[in-house]
């Protein structure tokens, strides 16, 4: 199966986060976050198994975060409602995302990286 590779192309975490896919010579499949945004049942099954807490998939330093407030807001929210708004825009979401068999890596960090074969 095919690691999914959820990006937004322009972003610099993104093309750092595929240059290292690359060189290690891990395939994926690459899907850009704003033409096909996850729907809210796939982050919904992303969040599960990423381990994390739902906020943990907004973009926090995004234009669009700050702008609908949501530093406040997201506290208050369930899962449910995490899920719902995210699908609404694919530039509310962290990213990249990873999508693996068993896991989805939020954000780039070299050390989770290195352990997905």
């Amino acid at each position: 199966d095919n690691m999914l590779f959820i990006e937004y192309p322009k972003c610099t975490t993104c093309k750092r986060a595929y240059k290292y896919l690359n060189e290690n010579n891990v395939e994926v499949e690459r899907i850009n976050i704003v033409e096909c945004t996850p729907s809210k049942e796939e982050l919904s099954d992303y969040m599960e198994r990423s381990g994390l807490e739902p906020k943990k998939f907004f973009n926090t330093s995004g234009k669009l975060y700050k702008e609908m407030n949501l530093k406040d807001k997201v506290k208050d929210m369930s899962k449910e409602e995490v899920c719902e708004l995210l699908a609404t825009n694919g530039m509310l979401i962290k990213r990249p995302l990873l999508v693996t068999e068993d896991k989805v890596l939020v954000g780039f960090k070299e050390d989770e990286y290195s352990k997905v074969k």
